[in-house]
Formats: C-alpha cells, structure tokens, sequence
C-alpha cells in the first residue's frame, strides 16, 4: 500500500506537469509575458540549424554541448513543446532516483516519500523542465552516477561522469570526492561496497575530525583499480564527446560551449555578489588572469568541503553544489536545481526541525530572494538606475545562502556512505552470533 502511495506522487507529478506544458502553451500565444524560458527558444533555434545541417552555434547565445541540439531536433519535426516532456520526463526521473536512493539506504518509505515530495512538489523544480529548462536531464545523471556507485558499477560511473562533465561543465566539481569514495576501505577488489542504512547512521556518534580526508590518505593509494578506471575512462569519454564535437564544429564549440565559461563576464544584473564590479567594468580590457582569480574563493571553499565530508557522498556533493552556486560569477534561478536534487538525499539525516530553524532557513532565504527580486523589477521593468541597492540585495541573498549552508552542516548526522572492511566484518559477525 505504501509503494502504492510513492506511484501515485509520480502519477499526480506527471499529470500536474502535462497540465503545465499546455497552460505554457496558452500562455505563450495569449498574453504578453511568455511561460516558456527564453534559453528553450535558444535551444529550438539551434536544434532547428542543426536539422538543416548547419552549426547550432549560428545561433547566438547557444552555449552548450551539441548532444542537447541533438536531443531537440525532434522539436522542428514533432512538435516544438517535445524537449518540455524530455525534461519534465528527467524531472519525474529524479523523483524515482531519488526515492530509489533512500529506499536502497533502509530509509522509512513514509519519510522517503515526504524527501521525494521536496523534489517533486518544489515550485523551482517543475518549473524549470515545463518551461524547457534542460536541467532536470543533468541532474538525474548525476543521481544515476551515484546509484551505479552504489551498485559497485565504477565503469559505468565512469562513462556518465565524463558524458556529463562534456554535456554541462560544472559537474566537474565532483570529480575529486568520486575518487575519494573509491577508497580500497570501501571497493575492496572484487567486492561490492555495502551502503551504511540509515538505521545505523541514527545510532552512530562521532567525533571530530572522523571523517576528515588528509592530502596523505589520498595520495598514499590514489592509484588503486578503481581509481585509476574511473579517471581514465571518465577522461576519455569526456575527450570523446568533446573532440568530436571539435571535428564537427571547430574552435566555435570550444569556445562557445567550454571556454566560455571560464572567462564568462556577464554585465546583466542577476544573483551573484561579482555582477555589480561586472557591471561597472565591462568593455575594460580585463586580463585572463582577473577573470580566473574570482574562482579562488570557490576553490578553496571546495575543497575544504570535499575533504571533511567526501565520506559522506551525497552530503558533500550537496554542500558542494550550494557553496559553488552561491560564489560562482553568474547565478540564475535555475542554478537552485543543481542542489534541490541532492536535498532529499540527505533530508533523513538532518537533526533540523521544520519549526523554527527549518522554516528560518526557508524564509530567510525566500525573503532574500524576494528582496532581490523587487531591487530586480524596479530595474528591468520600472527602468530605475538601483544598481547599487541591487548588489547590496545580492550581498544579503549571499549571506542567506552561507548562512543556510552553515545551518545544514551544523544540524546534519554524519555518515559514511559505505561500510569500510572492519565496520562490514563486524556487521557480518554479529549476524552469524
């Protein structure tokens, strides 16, 4: 009867997200702002050039893998709302991943159900795929990467790593705690790693420093099987789908879809604390250099985070993907996706209570988006110079979002992802006793 209840959530999500994609629709052809998101039209328009045979980065503004103008050509051959279902069908699969995730962890199906219902029933998260947003498609392959972890499949870890870094860049962040997780203390040769349940995480007590990853741990059996299978395949998948791209469509695609996004300057007001210096700088030349310096603070935040908690997988690529999001250059609400859909994972592990320090948490970072957003419309749509109270706005929603962070780790239950050998034959003891 309970997995009756999580089929239902998934029937009613997708029927609520077909609903949405016809009221877009109506929306579009009947009123003056459009429900479809402007980067879906990019998206058309370039799976449409690359239908006729030319390059999908004639289309300006065009910044991705060719694999995603491939994904929608059928948009200029079917119907021009079929990427809507693509994403909104990934969106539904990270519902399912996400509930499979939990369920493989012993986690209660009555509590894994209200974890997936943050996913599923999150107004960022059906948004953004019925608007033709095309996030939801990496954020299920990154779930899918860690359930073949789970499985003990390195090899197909591996080749959707290195697909997915090459489709959208920024899951290259997760590169180093992948490795880590390959600890020989977990894959021991020829073994499957045993998941550590969630029973067990709730009468763990641990102490400092418990799960802190030295430069010397690292180093001292980097180069184990498992390791070395997950870079050099996950290189050369990536290699793979970037050099041919490169064959078919020449420095172009480099630049556009890769580069790009190391230098990017973007003087359009949005989330981020580094728009407003931007702004007042753009058309300077700016050397490389500058521009490669703003991503210190990320840097070093990030590797703070992957070497005290790369233990516990899910939680480290959470705290990851926020603190990238909240330093990164650019910052669009679609960037919230990339850590709604490691929350659930790690929701049943959290000590934080709905009443008060969660709803803190929710509102203070709402109402700081909201006070953003009001800075945002006097400057788009009321045409008043507050660039200045905008980037204070962009201060306070940093600050929001440090502060979130900080509350998440402070409340969260450490807990390693895998059963090492000793706790693994200790288990297998006390079930022969």
């Amino acid at each position: 009867m309970r997995s009756l209840e999580f089929t239902s959530l998934l029937l009613f999500s997708a029927i609520f997200r077909v609903i949405l994609i016809i009221y877009g629709e109506w929306q579009d052809a009947h009123m003056e702002v459009n429900y479809t998101d402007v980067d879906y039209l990019v998206f058309s328009d370039a799976a449409s050039l690359m239908a006729s045979g030319d390059s999908p980065y004639k289309r300006t503004t065009y910044r991705y893998s060719p694999l995603l103008a491939f994904l929608l050509i059928p948009n200029s051959l079917i119907h021009r709302s079929w990427g809507k279902f693509i994403f909104s069908a990934s969106d539904l699969l990270v519902g399912y991943f996400i509930h499979f995730i939990l369920q493989q962890r012993k986690v209660p199906k009555k509590l894994s159900n209200y974890c997936v219902m943050t996913w599923l029933f999150n107004p960022f998260t059906f948004t953004i795929g019925t608007r033709g947003n095309c996030e939801p498609v990496v954020c299920a392959m990154i779930l899918w990467i860690i359930i073949c972890l789970m499985k003990g499949n390195v090899l197909q870890s591996a080749f959707w790593y290195g697909l997915i870094v090459h489709f959208r860049i920024y899951p290259i962040i997760y590169a180093i705690p992948m490795v880590l997780i390959l600890d020989p203390d977990f894959f021991p040769s020829d073994q499957k790693p045993i998941l550590k349940n969630w029973t067990a995480a709730q009468a763990e007590r641990l102490h400092d420093g418990n799960y802190l990853y030295t430069l010397h741990n690292l180093f001292k059996c980097i180069f184990t099987r498992n390791r070395l299978i997950f870079g050099l395949v996950s290189a050369v998948v990536f290699f793979l789908f970037t050099g041919l791209s490169y064959y078919l469509y020449g420095w172009e695609f480099l630049h556009e879809a890769l580069l790009y996004h190391l230098t990017r300057t973007d003087p359009r007001h949005n989330f981020s604390i580094y728009f407003y210096h931007i702004y007042l700088h753009y058309g300077y030349d700016i050397s490389v250099m500058e521009k490669l310096i703003s991503f210190l603070p990320q840097f070093m935040v990030q590797l703070v985070l992957i070497f005290y908690f790369a233990k516990d997988l899910p939680f480290c690529l959470f705290a990851q993907t926020v603190a990238f999001v909240a330093f990164n250059k650019v910052i669009t609400a679609q960037y919230f996706v990339w850590f709604f859909c490691l929350l659930p994972l790690i929701l049943p592990w959290s000590k934080m209570k709905l009443k008060w320090n969660g709803m803190l948490c929710i509102l203070s970072w709402i109402g700081a988006q909201i006070h953003w957003l009001m800075w945002g419309y006097l400057l788009e749509f009321k045409g008043k110079n507050v660039f200045f109270e905008l980037w204070v706005a962009s201060l306070v929603f940093h600050a929001a979002n440090v502060n979130v962070l900080t509350m998440v780790i402070r409340h969260h239950r450490f807990s390693s992802f895998f059963l090492g050998l000793k706790d693994a034959k200790s288990k297998n003891v006390a079930k022969h006793e």
